[in-house]
């Protein structure tokens, strides 16, 4: 039986249907209408190796998944490709032309791939965190030892500011993941809560307040001036929520902009201060500052890493937000 007659009753022959080269189908959308890369690659092993078998074997195939590639890319091309005998497999005439251009198709492909991964490679060698004072200080540290472990060629640039800063820097794609500490993710970001922390009252030991053993009531706390982060901050924004049933905040006795300064005031007997519980643990332990129970307001908050909206981290940001999470 000859190869014509062979090819015939697999269905493959050259008077197979044109899906697209007869002109009918040109309507449809590129994909419909070309090959993908997987066949075009099978076409040229057969055609490199000289059998549909050894074709499978180097790609990793089965034959029977090999050859019903073969007799699609057939079907929707309208032409045969492909001779099959005991001796192997030969291209037909028609099909060492399609392989002339499947090649500089696959040729194309490689570029693109060797290009995007580029790209991938130039995102990964660099990542920009923004974050807020408190995890900067005192959470992100450990964070960032234990991505170098795992990304030792990736540096990492990290500024340091308040929640609102943080959600700036990332609107104007000026950091590619942050961290804030505020009540809810600032508009125009997605977010993840990463751990929890809650804000305590504190005073130097000579304070009235040191002495006490009541609980200051929440409308107390409200109308006492108190030494403060500045307006913008997370841990300003969470104490603002918390008294605005209760009055709102008196007028700060100092707003300053960073943690320790917040500290050392109130160490030296400023007056009281509000700040993160991360923040203070030696000042606690040495005595330097005495935490002062209050009742009635709900200081606990959530620590979210932030994003921008309709997206998710990839690369280095993605990992750092993984460790993040197992971290918390």
């Amino acid at each position: 039986m000859g190869s014509g007659a062979r090819r015939g009753s697999e269905g493959t022959g050259g008077t197979a249907p044109a899906h697209g080269g007869t002109g009918e189908g040109t309507s449809l959308p590129l994909a419909h209408r070309v090959p993908d890369l997987g066949a075009l690659e099978l076409l040229l092993a057969v055609a490199r190796l000289g059998s549909l078998g050894a074709a499978a074997r180097a790609l990793g195939i089965t034959q029977p998944a090999a050859s019903s590639r073969i007799r699609a890319m057939e079907t929707r091309l309208g032409v045969a490709l492909v001779d099959r005998s005991p001796r192997g497999s030969t291209l037909t005439e028609q099909g060492a032309l399609v392989t002339d251009w499947a090649s500089r198709v696959v040729e194309a492909a490689e570029a693109f791939d060797a290009g995007a991964q580029a790209l991938r490679t130039r995102r990964d060698s660099r990542l920009r965190v923004a974050a807020s004072m408190t995890i900067a200080e005192y959470l992100m540290p450990g964070w960032l030892i234990a991505l170098r472990a795992q990304r030792p060629g990736t540096a990492v640039s990290l500024s340091a500011g308040n929640s609102t800063s943080v959600a700036a820097r990332l609107l104007a794609h000026e950091a590619d993941l942050g961290f804030v500490e505020g009540v809810s993710a600032p508009d125009g970001l997605d977010s993840v809560v990463i751990a929890q922390d809650r804000l305590l009252v504190l005073v130097d030991p000579g304070h009235r307040w040191a002495r006490r053993h009541q609980p200051v009531a929440a409308a107390e706390l409200a109308a006492t001036p108190l030494v403060l982060r500045e307006r913008g901050s997370g841990t300003r924004q969470v104490l603002d929520a918390a008294l605005a049933p209760h009055g709102g905040l008196a007028t700060p006795l100092l707003e300053l902009a960073s943690t320790t300064a917040v500290k050392a005031a109130a160490v030296s007997g400023a007056g009281p201060c509000v700040l993160s519980e991360l923040a203070v643990g030696e000042e606690l332990a040495s005595r330097r500052l005495v935490a002062v129970p209050v009742a009635d307001a709900g200081l606990g908050r959530s620590l979210r890493a932030v994003w921008h909206l309709g997206t998710r981290p990839t690369g280095p940001a993605r990992d750092l937000l993984s460790l993040t999470a197992a971290n918390a």
